[in-house]
């Protein structure tokens, strides 16, 4: 999927090395993105995006966290935040997603309260955290919506919670990412105060409120964001071990020593082999049902969900079963194995893939 060469991959791959020490993507970095138009994936041609189907680019995904955990995590943040696309009024965002940099990134917490007014909403709130929040130029973020004081309630007796996007300028960034891992995401608070923002910077996303035609605005977003972040753990986990073999094979160990270690190492190559293999199988099917049928059943949504973090689960497992093998010079903070490891393992506190079944 990434139609790239082995110098192209090596340039990435030393952009990246830069990024994590400047805890940011490097313009040249980013220069290379707008220009694949990764952020794009799910933006119509028209709009100049790539307009990819869901199975497409979560491989593309897949590959991105192989060649470096924040390269992978920041496209696939910010490609899904550019999502919602087609669930806002479109004579209202005009050129916006024709931009050739135009990226969105923020929270799907709802830790912002949202006041309906005549014309719009008076918004304040506080997020964490916006992946690559010095490149992007808007920010998403969910609200309880509130009126006279007081939560807006659905049918259900639940509180109403909307999708807002506001420009750059009318935010304030807080440089708060202090994770161990994938650095270079710059995945930071922003917040905003008694903000007065049009009805148009609203939308909902769920398949009532579509506004675009491709059907992968029809894929429910529970299992649409769940898929992309699963492929994460698998590129960044399939880049572990393939720098845990090397790493043996660099250690002095006995024979006995390396078949226990080497075990260990291809047990994972298996098991995850074949989990990613069921894994893109039943998104293909899910795809393709959502094909003919326009819909997902619940019980393909829930396969979905399951099978995601099945493969996350066994990704984290191996991963912590591998890596003590791997000797002193992976914990060296220099090391890229090291850089994987903890890449993962900040990947794994993103609260959609840890709790559930």
């Amino acid at each position: 999927m990434l139609q790239l060469n082995k110098k192209e991959i090596a340039e990435l791959k030393r952009l990246c090395a830069i990024s994590e020490q400047k805890a940011q993507l490097t313009p040249a970095l980013l220069n290379i993105i707008y220009k694949k138009k990764w952020f794009k994936l799910f933006i119509p041609k028209q709009q100049g995006g790539l307009a990819m189907s869901l199975p497409d680019a979560l491989k593309l995904e897949e590959q991105l966290a192989y060649i470096d955990g924040s390269l992978g995590w920041t496209v696939t943040l910010c490609a899904g935040a550019n999502f919602f696309a087609g669930f806002m009024e479109q004579k209202k965002t005009g050129k916006l997603f024709h931009a050739m940099n135009v990226c969105l990134g923020g929270s799907g917490a709802a830790t912002g309260i949202a006041t309906k007014t005549k014309d719009g909403y008076t918004v304040t709130g506080r997020w964490k955290y916006a992946t690559g929040a010095p490149h992007l130029t808007h920010f998403t973020a969910n609200c309880v919506i509130e009126k006279n004081g007081k939560p807006v309630l659905q049918e259900d007796g639940t509180a109403l919670i909307r999708s807002f996007y506001f420009k750059k300028s009318e935010v304030t960034i807080y440089n708060d990412w202090q994770a161990m891992g994938l650095k270079a995401t710059a995945s930071r608070s922003f917040s905003v105060k008694k903000l007065k923002v049009k009805e148009e910077r609203s939308f909902v996303i769920d398949h009532a409120h579509v506004t675009l035609e491709h059907p992968v605005y029809s894929y429910p977003f529970m299992p649409f964001a769940e898929t992309t972040l699963a492929v994460n753990t698998l590129g960044m986990m399939n880049h572990l071990l393939d720098e845990a073999t090397v790493a043996l094979k660099q250690k002095k160990l006995n024979s006995l020593q390396f078949k226990t270690a080497d075990e260990a190492v291809q047990t994972a190559k298996q098991e995850i082999s074949k989990l990613s293999l069921t894994f893109y199988n039943n998104v293909e099917q899910s795809w393709n049902e959502l094909l003919t049928r326009k819909r997902l059943s619940q019980k393909t949504t829930k396969q979905i969900s399951n099978v995601s973090r099945q493969l996350v689960k066994l990704c984290r497992g191996h991963a912590a079963v591998v890596y003590p093998y791997c000797g002193l010079a992976a914990t060296s903070q220099q090391s890229e194995l090291n850089r994987v490891f903890r890449d993962i393992f900040t990947a794994s506190q993103h609260a959609l893939l840890t709790y559930g079944e």
